[in-house]
């Protein structure tokens, strides 16, 4: 369910009716003394409120949830965030056309985007690969234009709920290029390697649980376009198999 389209095709529709009733209807009804139309009393009232919701979630903030482990240990399942909507520009809602330029993505931005496969879809990562970079991943060690990351060990990860599935992996700070954060490894699996350089207008993206992520290194680019905003902050956790909030977690910024 498209509900972006939905919040703008109501909004759009309130707004068209309390219009219409002013410039037609409500003057000559005042002086007769009539009722107000149900559906211009609905209207009336519930346009303000979606046009704000709708102002504030398109060029402000959005919310999401985190469903999956992909970028353990820095979200986790159950994990409510806030996505900055204005960090990479303002876009139109639904059209998704970009009217003002503002800042651009960099190296380490924890990004929010629309899956190339599916752009009804979204998905977050971590942005590794910024246009013209060439990124390499061998052996788990990432390389960004022939140098390495440095990996400092952390030790081992533990966590309960639906976190405890990567029990026993190995946990790494990275240092991507100056940003520090924390990744998940383990020994034993498997996955894609090799080099590739980064196309114009395009960007490398990787999970921070770097065993158990569908990103980049099986699907490739995330263009620009496709970008919906940079992730700020957790607001909420909620742990549905333990169907506990973990308030230890509420206004977390994300890194």
């Amino acid at each position: 369910m498209n509900f972006e389209l939905i919040l703008v095709l109501a909004t759009l529709f309130t707004g068209v009716v309390v219009g219409i009733d002013r410039l037609y209807f409500r003057r000559a009804r005042e002086e007769a003394q009539g009722k107000e139309p149900l559906l211009v009393e609905y209207s009336r009232s519930f346009f303000p409120v979606l046009l704000v919701v709708l102002l504030l979630r398109s060029f402000v903030a959005e919310p999401f949830r985190i469903p999956s482990g992909s970028m353990m240990p820095t979200l986790e399942v159950g994990d409510f965030i806030l996505v900055n909507k204005f960090a990479y520009g303002i876009r139109l809602p639904v059209l998704r056309t970009k009217v003002v330029a503002l800042g651009e993505p960099k190296r380490g931005d924890v990004v929010v985007f629309k899956y190339p496969q599916q752009p009804e879809v979204d998905y977050i990562k971590r942005i590794i690969g910024l246009p013209g970079d060439r990124v390499r991943y061998e052996n788990k060690q990432l390389f960004i234009n022939g140098k390495p990351m440095p990996l400092k060990p952390l030790g081992v990860y533990s966590g309960d709920g639906p976190q405890g599935r990567m029990l026993g992996a190995q946990m790494f700070e990275e240092d991507l290029a100056g940003v520090l954060h924390a990744i998940l490894q383990r020994p034993e699996a498997q996955g894609p390697e090799g080099e590739i350089v980064v196309p114009a207008g395009q960007y490398f993206v990787m999970g921070d649980n770097r065993d158990n992520s569908n990103d980049s290194r099986y699907w490739g680019f995330v263009p620009e376009e496709n970008l919906v905003g940079r992730a700020m902050l957790i607001w909420m956790h909620f742990d549905g198999e333990a169907v506990r909030l973990d308030f230890s977690r509420i206004g977390m910024g994300i890194h």
